[in-house]
């Protein structure tokens, strides 16, 4: 979901700063919360781990250009659940960061677009799963089809920013519209694949709900709300 160089430029581009900064600023606020439960280190820890994740997914997984923007497997709402939303919400936001500074350097004059492509998404499914998870329920509980609910509002929240920066930024001329509809035709593996990877990450999470390595974990993950 990176967006083309080029497709949302000066003066436009600052309106990415203005989300950029209400997305940092409501990580901070979850960050604060969660520091306060489970303490600031288990936090840097999660969030160090989802940083990882997320370079990883960018940079080894298949990725390619297509139309507006590139195809990349993101893995939102898995890092939210194994995780929380604070530490994915900074691995999403550092690892896009490391993964421009140190291999795609031309991304980062774009790097506010598609950091709030990534993040309000992430803030979404967040405030879905307080909609569909009841507080009593632990995340290693709750349905497949829930699962399957948020990874598919994370997928579709990528999509219809990335739309929107390249509509907002470039207009709404035939050939951008086609670059667009190259880009969603090309992310429906993405669309299809995640939530999958999603459901198999969960049923793990099952499986070894009580085994010590879900200490780093977030704490939601198996115990109740």
């Amino acid at each position: 979901m990176h967006i083309e160089p080029g497709l949302v430029q000066e003066p436009k581009i600052i309106l990415s700063y203005a989300t950029a900064a209400a997305a940092g600023a409501y990580a901070c606020w979850y960050a604060a919360k969660e520091a306060r439960q489970g303490g600031g280190a288990l936090l840097l820890v999660r969030s160090i781990i989802a940083t990882a994740f997320v370079f990883v997914f960018f940079e080894v997984l298949p990725h390619f250009s297509a139309g507006v923007s590139e195809v990349h497997f993101i893995f939102g709402s898995t890092i939210f659940l194994l995780l929380g939303v604070a530490p994915a919400a900074f691995g999403l936001a550092f690892g896009l960061l490391l993964q421009g500074i140190l291999m795609a350097p031309n991304d980062l004059p774009q790097y506010f677009v598609n950091v709030t492509t990534l993040l309000v998404p992430l803030f979404v499914v967040s405030a879905l799963a307080e909609r569909l998870i009841a507080r009593e329920t632990a995340y290693v509980d709750i349905t497949y089809k829930q699962m399957l609910s948020l990874s598919a509002a994370y997928q579709t929240g990528i999509v219809a920013w990335v739309a929107f920066w390249v509509l907002y930024g470039s207009g709404v001329e035939a050939a951008n519209l086609e670059s667009l509809g190259r880009f969603a035709v090309a992310y429906l593996p993405v669309i299809l694949i995640e939530p999958i990877a999603d459901v198999a990450v969960l049923w793990t999470a099952k499986a070894l709900h009580s085994s010590p390595v879900v200490s780093v974990l977030s704490p939601r993950l198996n115990q109740m709300g």
